[in-house]
């Protein structure tokens, strides 16, 4: 059995799309879960949306991803270049065509931009250009003399006007397209640099690329890639085309949503490991019904056959409910970590910020959620009374009232204030006067934070902000309750 290798094939011009991440991964899965090959290569022929800095984002995204390569610019594994600048610059793209054209499968094409705007026509409102084969029919004199007169020039394929191609995918099965909707695609450009299509053949086959993932936008593109390979008579490569991601109204995920980069979720304060976890489920479903894997778990359960042809939703909601069991799952020093500077931004005061990132983990979805979850540590914001109320605890600020004044007392005269002694003290104090615990805790966390929902309790709180600040913090509520 031939060794399965994969490769991911990205162009540097910004920031990795959550599409091409996906990509990258379910490409790694394929490899890995057979033991092969992941091959990183850098399809840089489209210099005009060259992006400074870019290839060191396609690295540090694949690193933190855990997507680790086995070849790459980086790691020569016998294939180099992998860089298709440096493969163009060696003549390698231009070999190749002049051997399809001694086959007659391409042809030099000398047609200067205002003729080929002349074959431009609308159909269905759409413009579009089918190029008229008047090339292919120049002689090899004229052609020579073109070429020695240091004509500009382009290469294109000579696709048959009769007949139909069928093209297989792995996913969608046998896709045929009539010959004649196929134009002669441009092979070499203008400027020397072989196209997308073109450069994917060649580096494919002379890598020895078993599997190809790609977007199902590419599909319509395929059959061109079959007529490729037939013309040089090559093996194609399995390929697998990944369902369209779209936002939550079932429109295609674009730039402009936000969050349709890796690094745009990083920085929103999601973690890495969920991210990569959920886009694996963006279009791939295991064999049962569970949702959280590790990448090694991934890489034992995958199996494209179990890639769908329906469009992926992008669903933010559980994306954050995700990333939430990964929160909890974090060691606690891994996440004290991260959420360290979250908590200083909030909290300036002298307070043990180790036990308020205790209270948020299990609490929060993503780190931008702790701020306006624990920013009453600071200072308590202005609340209205009717959260004294609670019918579950039939609490009323009246009562609220008698138990502050009561439990103020009680506070003041202890010398140990932790988490325990603080919830022995105010239980016995409910057991003794007839009352429900939670009769007892809801005014005093009203009290000491001014906010109905806290990621702790009253005597969790208390703890943190200590004796001091809880006394005049429930003297401040009694004044409030008073006035």
């Amino acid at each position: 059995m031939e060794k399965i290798r994969t490769r991911f094939a990205p162009s540097p011009t910004g920031r990795m799309h959550v599409g091409n991440l996906r990509t990258a991964l379910y490409t790694y899965l394929i490899a890995k879960h057979e033991g092969g090959d992941f091959v990183l290569r850098i399809e840089d022929t489209d210099q005009e949306r060259f992006f400074d800095g870019a290839l060191d984002i396609i690295y540090h995204t694949l690193e933190a991803a855990g997507l680790k390569h086995d070849e790459g610019p980086d790691k020569d594994g016998g294939y180099g270049p992998y860089v298709q600048s440096e493969r163009c610059s060696s003549g390698l793209y231009m070999k190749y065509a002049k051997e399809l054209i001694a086959k007659k499968e391409a042809y030099y094409c000398f047609c200067d931009q205002e003729r080929l705007n002349s074959l431009k026509q609308v159909v269905g409102g759409k413009e579009i250009s089918i190029y008229d084969k008047h090339c292919l029919h120049l002689s090899e004199e004229e052609v020579a003399a073109n070429l020695a007169a240091g004509k500009p020039f382009v290469i294109r394929a000579n696709v048959p006007n009769e007949g139909e191609t069928t093209f297989h995918d792995e996913i969608y099965g046998d896709i045929s397209q009539p010959n004649e909707e196929l134009d002669d695609m441009i092979l070499i450009k203008s400027d020397g640099y072989p196209t997308y299509n073109f450069a994917n053949v060649v580096d494919d086959h002379l890598m020895n690329i078993t599997h190809v993932v790609r977007g199902n936008e590419y599909l319509s593109s395929a059959p061109k890639y079959t007529r490729l390979y037939n013309a040089f008579g090559w093996e194609e490569p399995k390929y697998i085309h990944c369902p369209l991601i779209t936002n939550e109204e079932h429109q295609k995920l674009s730039k402009r949503s936000g969050h349709s980069s890796y690094e745009d979720l990083i920085e929103q304060g999601f973690l890495s490991d969920a991210v990569v976890n959920f886009v694996a489920l963006l279009g791939w479903s295991p064999s049962d019904n569970r949702e959280i894997f590790s990448l090694p778990e991934l890489v034992e359960a995958f199996d494209y056959h179990h890639i769908s042809k329906s469009p992926a939703v992008f669903d933010m909601v559980k994306l954050r409910w995700m990333n939430g069991e990964y929160m909890k799952a974090m060691d606690f020093e891994s996440f004290y970590e991260k959420a360290e500077p979250y908590i200083r931004k909030t909290v300036t005061k002298d307070y043990d910020l180790r036990k308020i990132a205790a209270l948020v983990k299990t609490r929060i979805e993503v780190f931008p959620d702790i701020p306006e979850m624990i920013d009453f540590f600071e200072e308590v914001p202005d609340y209205d009374l009717d959260m004294y109320k609670n019918k579950r605890n039939k609490c009323t600020p009246e009562k609220s009232l008698d138990i502050l004044r009561d439990v103020r007392e009680i506070l003041a005269g202890l010398d140990s204030f932790d988490n325990d002694t603080l919830f022995a003290v105010l239980g016995d104090y409910g057991r003794n006067k007839g009352y429900k615990v939670g009769l007892v805790m809801w005014p005093v966390r009203t009290a000491v934070s001014g906010k109905r929902m806290t990621p702790g309790g009253a005597t969790e709180i208390m703890e943190i902000i200590g004796k001091e600040e809880s006394l005049r913090r429930i003297d401040q509520a009694i004044s409030r309750l008073e006035a």
